[in-house]
């Protein structure tokens, strides 16, 4: 009989909140989610495989599962079952592979103890409602799945399926329940937020809009957004909207014209700054993470000196770095033009130097500007940690009263990890 189960994600905040929504199905079928000490009936990885990193830590931990409870029942689902299906290298540690139609249907092949492989094309699959709950002072609100994109180096689309979504109506309802349980911040995930409502004939926009009329003290953080689809009149909406903050992360994945075509992506450099100049314009606090790929197949010295060169002109706050993974049956696959390891290595420690730069000065024209922090439970001996509205994790002394609270602050220097110290609160 099942008692107890363990879970472990990797990858995109779309999959905590998946993860979240199936531990909610096995608690109420009475299956308890393991605490310290407890040793796990089973385990259910939900594994990313955007890259060979994602998948080497998939991997890894199929090995060290299956070593450190060798009678536990192994489930392995997510997009990295979706990839590999029976040609997984842990294929036999691993008792049931279910595939992203079968994920949020978990529990009755797990009640069954079912082994095998359950994975089939995605197709035109339904929208599945999904949010994180219970383990963080935000939750993640799945509001959007799948992607019609065909960005030259993403197998993602092919994973996931076609864009589709759920109605503004029933997320409204969600976010409601959400405030009403003490959630103070929701993240809107998805695939590719931004291509919100293809499946309803709804849109982005009117989905912040409504979502900005619920009345609550919490707020809303928008994760990634394709550039080409954030935006004038969503820019200027999170300018004057209480509820969103001023935090955009978009994957602008190069700064290179050349490589932009070669990814296949829907946008130029110019788009990109003039949308940086419109948020910084108007919110000259905002944090802005940009997602960067380097040592994409094609880019050259060129490319990537344009990049960086581009890059270190542009008013953002922090870097994302990757470097580009061969993904099985991708486009990019076509071009002949390959970036050696050891480049893509000395690429990344470019972008990251660069990226630590921006984000102490960003951090630095912070010093003495009053925000609203959110306090997590997390703690480090005395200290505790939380947020601001503008993505500045803040340090201050551990008060267990002021867990999942909103304070207004003001922001004082910097310890050794950047984390910034309260004036006041």
């Amino acid at each position: 009989m099942l008692k107890r189960a363990a879970y472990y994600t990797f990858g995109c905040k779309l999959n905590y909140a998946e993860t979240s929504a199936i531990e909610n199905y096995f608690l109420h079928a009475g299956i308890n989610t393991v605490k310290t000490g407890e040793n796990p009936d089973v385990v259910i990885i939900n594994a990313c495989s955007v890259t060979k990193g994602a998948d080497r830590r998939c991997h890894n931990l199929i090995h060290y599962i299956k070593k450190k409870y060798p009678n536990t029942f192994l489930v392995v689902t997510g997009c990295y079952a979706q990839l590999y299906s029976e040609n997984s290298v842990e294929i036999d540690k691993i008792d049931l592979l279910v595939g992203l139609k079968e994920k949020m249907n978990l529990l009755k092949y797990v009640l069954k103890k079912k082994k095998g492989v359950i994975v089939s094309s995605i197709g035109k699959t339904k929208f599945t409602y999904a949010y994180s709950y219970g383990n963080r002072t935000r939750s993640f609100l799945k509001i959007q799945d799948g992607c019609d994109y065909t960005c030259s180096y993403c197998i993602i689309p092919s994973l996931r399926g076609e864009s589709r979504n759920g109605k503004i109506s029933d997320i409204v309802k969600s976010v409601k329940k959400l405030f009403e349980k003490g959630v103070k911040e929701i993240v809107l995930t998805g695939v590719n937020i931004g291509d919100f409502g293809k499946s309803t004939g709804e849109n982005f926009l009117n989905l912040l809009e409504k979502l900005d009329e619920v009345d609550s003290i919490g707020r809303f953080r928008i994760s990634s957004i394709e550039p080409n689809l954030l935006s004038d009149e969503i820019i200027e909406f999170v300018a004057s909207s209480d509820h969103f903050v001023p935090h955009f992360h978009i994957p602008l994945q190069s700064g290179s014209d050349t490589v932009l075509q070669l990814m296949r992506r829907k946008y130029d450099t110019e788009l990109i700054k003039s949308k940086i100049k419109k948020i910084k314009f108007l919110m000259s606090d905002a944090f802005i993470g940009l997602d960067i790929i380097v040592g994409m197949r094609g880019e050259n010295n060129e490319c990537f000196n344009e990049s960086q060169f581009f890059l270190e002109n542009l008013p953002f706050s922090q870097l994302h770095v990757f470097p580009y993974s061969e993904r099985i049956s991708s486009k990019a696959l076509s071009i002949n033009q390959e970036v050696s390891s050891i480049e893509k290595n000395e690429r990344c420690k470019k972008m990251i130097v660069l990226s630590e730069k921006k984000y102490k000065d960003f951090y630095f024209s912070q010093i003495g500007t009053k925000h609203t922090v959110l306090f997590e439970n997390i703690s480090n001996g005395d200290k505790m940690y939380g947020f601001t509205e503008n993505y500045i994790k803040v340090e201050t002394i551990y008060n267990k009263k002021a867990v999942n609270q909103l304070f207004n602050i003001t922001l004082g220097g910097w310890n050794n990890e950047m984390t910034a110290l309260t004036l006041n609160f």
